[in-house]
């Protein structure tokens, strides 16, 4: 059987609940077509996020892994084909902001996802799930911690699926902003399973 590694991350900003906690919690320790789901929630911070992340990817040795983050405003479900090497954005949970910054100085400019994004987005309408392939997965820890990964994979010589998937707000965050719009938890969770369905 095989090992993927499933994350989500912690509240943060002006999001009291993040709903890729509730999805990670919900598949962790399931068995999802050829692999066995093994989870971890990251803090949201530039300092730390990129060591609790090796650590558990050292730990685990996976062969796939799955970055989730809330995408408030979103109304799709969105493979991210792309993590860029700058750090900018608002403060994080620790207060850091940083403005500018590569995150590595040796890295690419860019890494793209190994994740069969598109074929994930196809799936995914098959079970009449809205999604899209999105260009941008901005400068904050999304994009951080899927720069970290694809950067730590590529010089490790590990080949395997990674990437990141950015999920819409739950019903129950949208209830403290009714700007968001909004997915039932239940769907949010479900759309993640297709997509590690689709993993071959």
């Amino acid at each position: 059987m095989q090992k993927l590694l499933l994350t989500g991350f912690e509240p943060f900003l002006d999001f009291p609940i993040n709903p890729t906690m509730e999805v990670v919690e919900a598949l962790d320790g399931k068995v999802i077509g050829d692999y066995h789901v093994q989870t971890a929630l990251l803090p949201v911070s530039f300092k730390h996020v990129k060591q609790a992340m090796i650590t558990k990817l050292e730990e685990m040795n996976p062969d796939a892994v799955i970055l989730l983050g809330l995408a408030a405003g979103r109304d799709k479900i969105t493979p991210e084909r792309i993590a860029i090497n700058v750090n900018d954005g608002p403060v994080d949970n620790n207060g850091v902001q940083p403005m500018d910054e590569p995150i590595h100085m040796d890295g690419d400019d860019g890494y793209f996802s190994t994740l069969p994004i598109r074929q994930m987005v196809e799936r995914l309408h098959h079970h009449g799930f809205p999604a899209k392939i999105s260009n941008t997965a901005g400068a904050y820890l999304c994009n951080h911690v899927m720069y970290q990964v694809l950067y730590y994979l590529k010089k490790q010589n590990i080949n395997i699926p990674a990437g990141f998937i950015h999920i819409p707000a739950s019903h129950r965050l949208a209830l403290t902003n009714s700007k968001l719009p909004s997915w039932s938890q239940h769907d949010l969770t479900r759309a993640i399973e297709i997509c590690i369905e689709t993993l071959e």
